[in-house]
């Protein structure tokens, strides 16, 4: 009886007894903690720098221009000898390109995701995705030369009727942006369509839902935040773009213009075209990439963080 209560002891510092290898694993675990703590505080720290480099030069640009005539002025001629800063020509032809550019992706992406996603089959899946995320890839000055070499002559010819006045076209630039973000937006729409649960759809199909019905009614709506993440990359992608726009839609004086013929100039092509390295430092003319800059980020901020807010109301959860 003795022996049996002595035992239970030893029983149980055996049984409480760390594995082999578990003081290892820990810190194996720390250091990727603390690895992935130190990339977390680099990137906050580049956005800070980021965030600076802009900042302290559009302050010394609005110590010389008003507010009201940089965002509301309708000409903008910043290097002319009687300069004008009115930034919402380069505005709008931003717009333009990010408006046509949704109207062509969006669609093309949605449709390539759903048929992916729900119809095409295994080996046809495994062919075409890695196809869409080596389209990611292309180079966009490729593009840029594809839409005003290609785009350009062949719409001008199916359509000439159209007002096309200079070879280059807002519109072209507009749709080769388009093109070059349906891979980004159908990527990531194809990828939250298929991590829909799969006991919805069978649900839907126990039913007597058709196929069709049941991507739109069901897979559709339970992947929305996935699909809006996919569309705001795309659009943030559009807003960003220089060198499609710079080729396509052209770097001359810059027309406040809706017209999708004619050339306009966009923000990113403004910058692109005036940072090369000849405009002496801590003039206006210079300051003034730094407000464009800086407007731009605000822009990009602003739309994610509402694309943020509509991400988190119509997120689906599943167990």
């Amino acid at each position: 009886m003795a022996d049996s209560n002595m035992a239970t002891p030893t029983a149980g510092a055996e049984q409480r007894r760390p594995l082999a290898g578990a003081g290892s694993s820990h810190l194996g675990e720390r250091g990727i903690k603390l690895f992935l703590a130190l990339c977390a505080a680099f990137s906050i720290l580049v956005t800070t720098g980021i965030v600076i480099a802009l900042v302290v030069p559009t302050v010394s640009f609005f110590g010389q221009i008003t507010f009201s005539e940089f965002l509301f002025g309708t000409v903008w001629q910043p290097a002319f000898a009687n300069p004008s800063f009115g930034v919402l020509p380069i505005v709008v032809g931003t717009m333009i390109v990010v408006v046509t550019a949704l109207a062509v992706s969006v669609p093309i992406g949605l449709a390539s995701a759903i048929y992916l996603s729900e119809y095409a089959s295994q080996r046809v899946r495994k062919v075409i995705k890695p196809a869409l995320e080596v389209l990611e890839g292309i180079p966009t000055v490729a593009i840029g030369l594809f839409a005003f070499f290609f785009m350009r002559p062949i719409a001008e010819s199916l359509f000439p009727f159209f007002p096309w006045d200079t070879p280059f076209s807002i519109g072209i630039a507009g749709v080769a942006v388009g093109l070059l973000i349906v891979p980004l937006v159908a990527s990531v729409a194809e990828d939250a369509m298929r991590s829909v649960p799969g006991g919805l759809r069978e649900g839907a199909y126990a039913l007597g839902a058709s196929k069709m019905r049941v991507t739109l009614r069901v897979v559709f709506p339970a992947a929305i935040s996935g699909i809006i993440a996919g569309v705001v990359l795309g659009t943030s992608r559009a807003i960003g773009e220089t060198m499609v726009v710079l080729i396509a839609a052209g770097a001359g004086n810059p027309n406040l213009t809706f017209n999708w013929f004619s050339s306009a100039q966009t923000m990113t092509a403004y910058i692109g075209g005036t940072a090369t390295g000849d405009i002496p430092q801590g003039t206006v003319v210079y300051d003034t990439i730094f407000a464009v800059g800086t407007l731009l980020f605000s822009m990009t901020l602003v739309m994610n963080i509402i694309a943020t807010r509509l991400v988190r109301r119509f997120r689906e959860v599943y167990e």
